[in-house]
């Protein structure tokens, strides 16, 4: 297991020194001070209020070292960068404020319990806690420490049944769940009026279960999926020849009348071998080709350019998707802490599910929490591999609530019921 600790700590003296304050109507923290609050620092000059300190944890797994080449080889630090940036981000407010933020980051080794760091992190008084992990594993890490008064992020799984069947009422999820990015992807293909669908299934369980999630979308949005085949070629979108083309493959698409292929393969073992390889010609989507994630490294709109130049300056490659859902989780709580003046993770909690909360993040609207399964909602980048081709939701789906409404699982169809 590794650990590292990343401690953003402003003194007193930085604080009382500043002029101005970017928050509409907050002062600086000294000077909200109550007057017999204020007296021993008049007393004795050099004296120095502590910040609060905001203490958030990081669990993650170590990336498997990667083959000789792989083009999608997992940065080692993938979300731990995005976390980093936000907590440099959360100490420009808390200079005013009069609060510090600290990073300790947990990097698992393949045999090394989650639920074990979760508990050393609670036991440490560190009871917020983004975690990148599987769907399994988010459950152990919040079972473990559901006693202990910990608020969870999840930042990595996108599992439906983690919002549904199996929620809990101190994980908050930044990630979006399949339902989410099926329904943004089959919003733009109705919108393009591309109704008939050739779903191809890898053989993993994590493709079953965004199969599942495409043919839900597609019968929630009218259109029709002509047919339905597991893909059993093996990977060859990982295969390290001079040849990797196949007979049998190239023609597992024929007599298939289809607008679009949609690939669920989200180990990318096969779905990059499709395009440009079926028998006619078609386009692709799903887990690749043309997808839907939170971010994406062409985004440049509503100020992103800056928040992908600034990541860019402080990890030296680009922002995954990751990176920017452990931004988010670590903007929350610097939000939430700005807001309620408090470092106790049930007040951050409590505020995060209240209409009150909303953040900005670089995505021309607001976020925020949905009350029913804790799930930020927000808006969907649709991207090809260099380029922005839409955001969803799309113009036309509406809500009685907002649009961002429309993806996902909404609040009369849910199964969470948070205790």
């Amino acid at each position: 297991m590794l650990t590292r600790v990343v401690r953003l700590l402003l003194p007193a003296a930085l604080l009382a020194a500043a002029p101005l304050c970017p928050i509409p109507g907050l002062r600086p923290a000294q000077a909200q001070q109550p007057a017999d609050a204020a007296a021993p620092a008049e007393a004795n000059p050099t004296a120095e209020a502590k910040p609060l300190e905001i203490r958030i944890g990081l669990i993650t797994r170590a990336v498997p070292p990667p083959p000789l080449y792989d083009l999608l080889a997992v940065p080692e630090d993938e979300a731990v960068a995005g976390a980093e940036l936000a907590l440099k981000d959360n100490s420009t407010t808390g200079r005013f404020t009069g609060q510090s933020f600290a990073l300790e980051t947990t990097t698992l080794a393949e045999d090394e319990d989650p639920a074990d760091a979760a508990r050393a992190l609670a036991a440490k008084g560190t009871r917020l806690l983004i975690v990148n992990l599987p769907g399994a594993e988010l459950l152990k890490v919040a079972d473990a420490v559901k006693d202990k008064g910990a608020v969870i992020f999840n930042v990595g799984a996108p599992d439906d049944a983690l919002r549904a069947q199996d929620c809990r009422a101190d994980v908050f999820h930044v990630a979006p769940s399949r339902a989410m990015l099926t329904d943004a992807l089959v919003q733009f293909l109705a919108s393009k009026r591309w109704s008939k669908l050739f779903l191809i299934t890898g053989p993993q369980p994590a493709d079953a279960l965004y199969a599942e999630a495409l043919r839900r979308s597609a019968k929630k949005f009218g259109l029709k999926i002509v047919a339905d085949k597991p893909w059993t070629f093996g990977p060859l979108g990982r295969e390290r020849s001079d040849s990797i083309t196949r007979s049998d493959a190239l023609v597992f698409s024929r007599g298939v009348d289809a607008d679009v292929i949609v690939v669920a393969d989200e180990a990318n073992d096969f779905g990059n071998y499709i395009p440009f390889r079926t028998f006619e010609p078609r386009l692709v989507t799903g887990t690749q080709g043309l997808t839907a994630s939170t971010w994406h490294p062409a985004q440049d709109a509503w100020g992103s350019a800056q928040l992908q130049s600034r990541f860019l300056r402080s990890a030296s490659r680009t922002m995954r998707p990751a990176d920017y859902q452990a931004w988010v989780a670590a903007r929350m709580i610097g939000e939430a802490a700005t807001r309620t003046r408090s470092a106790d993770p049930a007040t951050l909690a409590a505020f995060l599910r209240t209409p009150d909360f909303s953040l900005a993040a670089f995505k021309g609207v607001p976020v925020s929490i949905r009350p029913w399964d804790q799930q930020l909602r927000q808006p969907l980048l649709i991207a090809q591999p260099l380029g922005i081709v839409s955001v969803a939701p799309e113009e036309g789906f509406l809500h009685q609530r907002t649009p961002l409404d429309t993806l996902g699982t909404d609040q009369g169809e849910s199964r969470c019921r948070l205790k």
